[in-house]
């Protein structure tokens, strides 16, 4: 069987948080088109409805919506549960949901930090810790979090301080899982997206004039697609990336090498 063929997910059983729009509607329809089943969870259940059948109608696969609040640890435990009753088991998942405050350091409430890093952070390593016990007692698995350039960079002009610590936070607990896990065939990676312009970001008013700005730094001119980082995922998912665990994929459109 040759390498295009090995990258398919067929059998395979996943979900992704904060998949019913953007990064997280794309990367799960990425997955149902390889041929895996999974569960779009979201804290909107009726978009999530909308998606899973949209994904599921235009691929044949079983999609499922679960709504789940990822920062309270009896609804992840509730829904990973449930994703391995209605799809017999649970081979991968992709860590997505997360939020940004753009709020200048000096006047962010101690509120809004602890929302920031609740939903980006700490949601993060329940989803990773209860799914990932799952895959320990059951062979193993791959889990994919979403982190972001910002984890590396300080984003200008725009004052994010909660959003960049919370995505550094999240590359560091990605590779420390994956340490942890390494001789347990769990394999934990990251993606550290740039600017991509989802349907949110473009339709935004108040987000036209930093796109401007973004686009003028950014070597390529111009916004990430959230369709370009759908095969990294696919592939972090499936059998051929075995041997990669604990790294942190960026896909900026060389923003961050400057």
């Amino acid at each position: 069987m040759g390498v295009i063929e090995n990258m398919r997910l067929d059998g395979k059983r996943g979900f992704v948080t904060g998949g019913a729009r953007g990064i997280g509607k794309c990367t799960a329809t990425a997955f149902a088109e390889a041929g895996a089943d999974l569960a779009i969870v979201d804290l909107d259940l009726e978009t999530a409805r909308q998606t899973a059948a949209e994904i599921a109608e235009a691929t044949g696969r079983k999609v499922i919506a679960i709504a789940c609040d990822v920062t309270k640890e009896a609804a992840v435990q509730a829904m990973v549960d449930q994703v391995v009753a209605e799809l017999g088991g649970l081979d991968f998942c992709h860590a997505n949901a997360g939020i940004c405050i753009n709020v200048a350091a000096e006047e962010m409430t101690y509120a809004q930090w602890s929302k920031n890093i609740d939903v980006n952070l700490n949601s993060i390593f329940l989803t990773d810790t209860i799914a990932g016990r799952y895959m320990l007692a059951h062979g193993g698995g791959s889990i994919i979090n979403t982190a972001s350039m910002s984890g590396h960079i300080v984003n200008v002009p725009q004052p994010q301080c909660a959003y960049n610590a919370s995505k550094a936070g999240v590359i560091m607990l990605t590779k420390s899982l994956a340490v942890e896990w390494a001789k347990k065939n769990v394999r934990v990676n990251s993606i550290s997206p740039g600017y991509i312009g989802t349907d949110l970001t473009l339709s935004s008013p108040s987000l036209q004039p930093l796109i401007e700005k973004w686009n003028a730094m950014a070597p390529m001119g111009r916004l990430g697609k959230p369709e370009e980082l759908e095969s990294v995922c696919v592939w972090l998912a499936g059998d051929t990336s075995t041997f990669t665990t604990g790294s942190d994929v960026v896909i900026d459109g060389a923003f961050t090498c400057f």
